[in-house]
């Protein structure tokens, strides 16, 4: 685990706070951990936004208080934390039971089990989040919703989250 000088606890506890704010459906709290001129990528589905009115808009349509169905799970996979930004990767786990719109835009809920490893990159500018770049494995997520046939395709579901977790799981053969 890495020990983290008192700026970087600061960037750590900021980005928590972000997280929990969103999770919390507080939309000024998430701001307020924000700069005056942030941007959001989800880069598998170009969701976001870019200013703050870009991203407030995103997050208030999209995602503070609507990120995930009530059964959700996160496991912390690892973290490092530099002097100006962060780096989470996170599985999360949850029943596509709601319109996840940031992850599934258009995709109506379809009832299945989903997990997933994500990774979040966070730029902070001084006590404020400057940008995040949030990627996961569309495929993987397509094929544990049902909308992607991983027949024939170099694409798993959710074993790949699992192998995140352990290591020793087997590896694809060829």
């Amino acid at each position: 685990m890495q020990t983290l000088s008192p700026e970087q606890q600061s960037i750590a506890d900021l980005f928590e706070q972000h997280m929990q704010a969103e999770l919390d459906g507080d939309l000024e709290t998430t701001m307020a951990t924000m700069t005056d001129d942030p941007h959001l990528n989800h880069v598998p589905v170009l969701a976001g936004g870019v200013g703050r009115e870009g991203v407030r808009s995103f997050y208030a349509d999209h995602l503070v208080g609507k990120f995930f169905p009530p059964d959700v799970e996160f496991e912390s996979v690892s973290r490092t934390v530099g002097s100006d930004q962060l780096v989470d990767e996170i599985v999360i786990r949850f029943t596509h039971t709601t319109a996840i719109d940031w992850l599934l835009p258009g995709v109506e809920p379809t009832g299945k089990p989903v997990e997933l490893t994500v990774v979040a990159v966070v730029k902070v500018d001084g006590d404020k989040i400057a940008h995040e770049h949030i990627y996961w494995d569309q495929a993987s997520v397509l094929v544990q919703t049902g909308l992607l046939d991983p027949t024939g395709l170099p694409v798993s579901g959710a074993e790949q989250a699992r192998k995140v977790l352990d290591p020793s799981l087997p590896s694809r053969a060829f």
